[in-house]
């Protein structure tokens, strides 16, 4: 059903912002993962299947990008880029998790389920939901399949790895963070100068998300190498990741109860077939290097 003539642009960006921050705050109060954006998408996208008059500006779509790319390079510090060789097995175990997570998701989702083939590749890769999401936004795919496959594999594993892990060994939930010291206003200048180039360099050469691609290798760059602190306040990150949660969330609009119950079908069995791929190297490595099954099934978890 359409939405009402009368309905204009503006009004359904704001209330589609509305929702989102509602939702963003109902899940970061129920510690939901990713709070702030799978609770901004999932209101918003029961919103467009509700028929509300939701939208979204294509326009903010590159500023979200090179943001959310910037942000993404926090976590590859200089402390992290030199403890990379002391875990050989792992990262070796990680890696070839990677490869048949994604690779036997995607035969599942692109033979079995006949998604499109770009459309599979994206909702088969394990982790990092919103960079993957922003990538996939921006090479065009089919949003709502790919938020739907992601999300419902974000939400399985909350309700289980849990109670796997804590049964298991309580203590490892136990975990302090070191706060990273934030730019100063002239690196933070520099590095949005830095990123948005890196950004428009790797639109050009027609790099897969290029925008967001660009700007979190250029953040990376710059933080591994101390040249530049990529840290930002949540005041800063927060109202990013609603955003991103909205734009992903207005994709279901043209997704009815009916199509979302078979994407929905689809996704769970993606996930099992995840679950058990990461069950079964986490068991062979806990057995192989001594290591305690709950941990070790958290830390490779699709």
């Amino acid at each position: 059903m359409p939405y009402p003539a009368e309905v204009g642009t503006t009004t359904r960006i704001v209330l589609t912002l509305a929702v989102g921050t509602v939702g963003g705050c109902l899940f970061s109060l129920l510690g939901f993962p990713a709070p702030w954006m799978s609770g901004a998408m999932v209101l918003v996208a029961a919103a467009a299947l509700g028929r509300m008059p939701v939208g979204f500006s294509n326009a903010f779509r590159t500023v979200l990008f090179v943001a959310l790319g910037m942000s993404s390079g926090s976590g590859v510090t200089p402390d992290v880029v030199e403890k990379i060789g002391l875990w050989p097995w792992t990262m070796a175990a990680l890696a070839v998790l990677v490869v048949l997570v994604t690779g036997s998701t995607y035969i599942y989702l692109r033979f079995l389920a006949k998604w499109e083939p770009e459309t599979a590749y994206f909702g088969s890769i394990p982790g990092a939901l919103a960079f993957v999401l922003a990538v996939a936004a921006e090479r065009q795919a089919d949003l709502s399949r790919i938020a739907t496959s992601q999300s419902i594999r974000l939400l399985v594993l909350v309700a289980i790895l849990p109670l796997v892990v804590t049964s298991s060994a309580p203590e490892v939930l136990d975990i302090s963070s070191k706060a990273t010291e934030a730019p100063s206003f002239l690196q933070g200048m520099l590095l949005v100068g830095v990123c948005t180039a890196a950004g428009f360099l790797a639109t050009k050469a027609h790099v897969p998300g290029g925008w967001l691609m660009g700007a979190f290798f250029a953040s990376a760059f710059l933080n591994m190498n101390a040249i530049v602190p990529v840290s930002f306040p949540d005041w800063i990150l927060i109202p990013f990741y609603i955003c991103l949660g909205c734009f992903i969330g207005t994709r279901f609009q043209a997704v009815t109860a009916a199509i979302f119950a078979r994407l929905a079908a689809a996704s769970l069995g993606a996930v099992a077939i995840g679950i058990s791929i990461s069950f079964l190297i986490a068991l062979a490595l806990s057995w192989a290097l001594d290591l305690p099954f709950g941990p070790t099934l958290l830390a490779y978890a699709p």
